[in-house]
């Protein structure tokens, strides 16, 4: 038995207190949804706070849900600065977007990893927001932890609209497990040429409308997914994957995402858990805020 759970026993009430910051987290289902219940703290993380980031890591009180066997639907969704695009196994949400824009215009939003700016990004790619809401901006290696080129990725969380998120490596061919691995290529790119708006100079990558979705230029579609086998889903299923240029962390939906993962106010993120009674499940309260 581990030190800290000996001591535990021994504090009993005052354990929650001394332990707050370790990873809680909760996986349940019905019928209808999958239901992720965290702390949001990580099993693994850097230093808050830090020369690029002046904000501590706290324990949130999450409740997020989502459809137990999604859709796709008629046409995608797009991630917007008021959602989370979903949340790791560990409770702690991907948030790939950033609240930076170049002289406030919200045409040009800083990319989090360009490297063009400093968000105290720690070795998940992971950072906290004022309200101490630690979330990932990119691939999260406490996550992937085993992560291998010889194999298909395991699960490492779920999307607001329910699909499965991946990471890295999957099938060669997306419905034949015999094909091989490989490292899924995002499909999109550097736009040509300069900026003739904004800022203005070369596309670099510092801004998200540097990018452009170029349709069959890599294996994944415009939300960085694929309709597909995994060892998870033999029969097949639309699935995210998350990779190591941009997206990174897909930035739409193919199906419809639930309400509990809107960030809204100036409240923490997530909320009560949806009612589960004779009245039906109901949206949870809104995730939270920047």
């Amino acid at each position: 038995m581990m030190a800290k759970q000996i001591l535990c026993i021994i504090l009993g009430f005052f354990c929650s207190l001394a332990w707050a910051d370790n990873n809680q987290v909760t996986i349940t289902t019905d019928s209808q949804y999958r239901y992720i219940k965290s702390n949001g703290i990580p099993n693994e993380h850097g230093q808050f706070p830090n020369q690029g980031n002046p904000n501590s890591i706290k324990a949130q009180s999450y409740n997020f849900r989502m459809p137990l066997k999604p859709v796709i639907a008629a046409k995608d969704t797009q991630l917007r600065g008021g959602m989370a695009f979903g949340v790791g196994l560990d409770g702690v949400p991907f948030d790939p977007g950033t609240a930076e824009f170049w002289n406030n215009d919200r045409n040009w939003r800083y990319e989090a990893l360009s490297g063009k700016i400093n968000l105290g990004m720690d070795q998940n790619n992971a950072h906290v927001q004022p309200n101490g809401a630690y979330h990932y901006h990119g691939l999260p290696t406490d996550l992937t932890h085993g992560l291998s080129s010889a194999n298909h990725s395991a699960i490492i969380g779920y999307a607001a609209d329910g699909f499965p998120i991946y990471a890295l490596y999957g099938y060669t061919q997306a419905n034949n497990p015999a094909s091989g691995i490989k490292e899924l290529q995002s499909s999109y790119k550097l736009r040509s040429g300069v900026r003739t708006s904004g800022p203005g100079g070369t596309y670099d990558g510092t801004y998200t409308a540097d990018y452009e979705y170029a349709p069959g230029a890599g294996d994944l579609d415009e939300c960085n997914g694929r309709v597909g086998v995994t060892p998870d889903y033999p029969a097949g299923t639309y699935a995210y994957f998350i990779t190591d240029t941009f997206p990174l962390i897909p930035r739409c939906f193919k199906g419809t995402p639930d309400q509990s993962f809107v960030k809204q106010g100036g409240g923490p993120m997530g909320g009560r858990p949806p009612q589960q009674n004779g009245g039906g499940p109901r949206p949870p309260p809104p995730y939270g805020n920047r």
